[in-house]
């Protein structure tokens, strides 16, 4: 995990895919979950083809985290989230609440 990285959208050449967001823990349960499996989640996805940024960090409020992604371009972004569906990560944090996503890049 990282400490607050440069925002992906402003880097974002054209054809390039960027996604911000929040991951927000309900409590304690889900907290640990993440903190278990994040940095191998993060290791993963900087290790895919195309992906240009990613990070994952943990906020003042410990229960939220932000995200800050990256990807060279759409068919990158899409074999990302395969991926991560596929992963130990996706089912294991799909019910933990995400908001405040803002995608650029895709149609």
């Amino acid at each position: 995990m990282s400490d607050r990285p440069a925002d992906p959208h402003a880097a974002r050449e054209p054809g390039q895919v960027s996604l911000t967001g929040e991951l927000v823990c309900a409590g304690p349960d889900e907290l640990a979950l993440v903190l278990a499996h994040a940095q191998d989640h993060v290791d993963a996805s900087r290790a895919e083809p195309g992906c240009l940024q990613f990070d994952l960090w943990q906020t003042e409020d410990p229960l939220v985290f932000r995200v800050a992604e990256r990807f060279a371009d759409l068919a990158a972004y899409r074999a990302h989230q395969a991926r991560n569906r596929a992963s130990v990560w996706g089912p294991l944090t799909a019910g933990i609440e995400r908001r405040n996503f803002v995608r650029q890049g895709v149609d």
